[in-house]
């Protein structure tokens, strides 16, 4: 139920830029999800049951093709799991929602519109743009492009663009943001940098996160706990709690140790994987 008093601060809210979201709790129960290839079905999830508190950053990590991706599309709202449940602060997720934002390996930047104009493609859709100026600025001053804010997609770098993809999901003030490997394309250099900026804002606006990702020491830097795909059909194999102080310390053997235990079990995997198949082909 929302009050009059509620109603009055949302509004408030978003004439201003404050955010008003925090993050939300999230449960994914005996999710199972296939897909019709080839004229069979293709399983991807089986029986995945994972959880995040309100605020929590959770990384999932897994061998490509292990359904990481299918999952932050159940998360998200735009597809529905074959069987098994998904909630988002206890409500069950049936179809996308602003409070929960997807930024993706591309940015998917429009490219006749400016890097503002692309990021107030939310509120504009939603019919509120004139009511969200202030927090369209907010959400450049975040990523740190105001001053690019009339610059076109084809003058910015990749990490520019990926910024840009940032603002045009946190202008929405998301409690849940789903996070399909963003980071993926860009320089190491890059990505270390935006890794930090990543953070930040996490840190400011506290909302729950979902990251997928295949670099290790990523999920290590950014998450609070770790969940271990096995490869497809996905089960989890292993769920870490990072109990490590950030802004972390990637040389110290706590950090190691976390990191080598992820890569063990993703490389038995790896070589299991490959003893089948070499033992299909002899």
């Amino acid at each position: 139920m929302v009050t009059t008093t509620d109603a009055a601060a949302a509004d408030a809210a978003t004439s201003t830029g404050t955010s008003t979201a925090t993050g939300a709790a999230i449960d994914v129960v005996g999710a199972t999800q296939a897909f019709r290839s080839g004229g069979t079905d293709l399983l991807v999830l089986d029986d995945v049951s994972i959880s995040a508190r309100p605020g929590e950053f959770i990384a999932l990590v897994g061998p490509s093709g292990s359904g990481k991706s299918t999952l932050l599309r159940l998360l998200a709202g735009l597809d529905r799991p074959l069987f098994g449940d998904v909630y988002v602060d206890g409500q069950p997720v049936t179809a996308p929602d602003p409070s929960r934002a997807l930024v993706f390996q591309d940015p998917t930047l429009l490219p006749w519109r400016t890097v503002r104009q692309n990021v107030a493609l939310g509120p504009q859709a939603r019919g509120i743009l004139k009511q969200s100026t202030a927090r369209v600025d907010e959400a450049l001053e975040l990523v740190g492009l105001t001053e690019f804010a009339g610059a076109w997609p084809s003058q910015l770098s990749g990490g520019m663009a990926q910024r840009t993809a940032l603002a045009r999901a946190l202008v929405n003030d998301p409690s849940v943001l789903l996070l399909d490997e963003p980071l993926g394309k860009l320089d190491s250099l890059t990505r270390r940098i935006l890794q930090g900026e990543l953070l930040s804002l996490w840190e400011k606006r506290r909302f729950t996160a979902v990251l997928v990702t295949h670099d290790v020491t990523e999920a290590l830097v950014l998450a609070d706990r770790i969940v271990v795909f096995s490869p497809r059909p996905a089960r989890v194999r292993d769920v870490i709690d990072v109990d490590l102080e950030r802004h972390r310390d990637q040389s110290s053997p706590a950090f190691i140790r976390l990191r080598e235990r992820i890569l063990a079990q993703l490389d038995a995997d790896r070589e299991a994987a490959a003893g089948l198949l070499n033992g299909a082909t002899s």
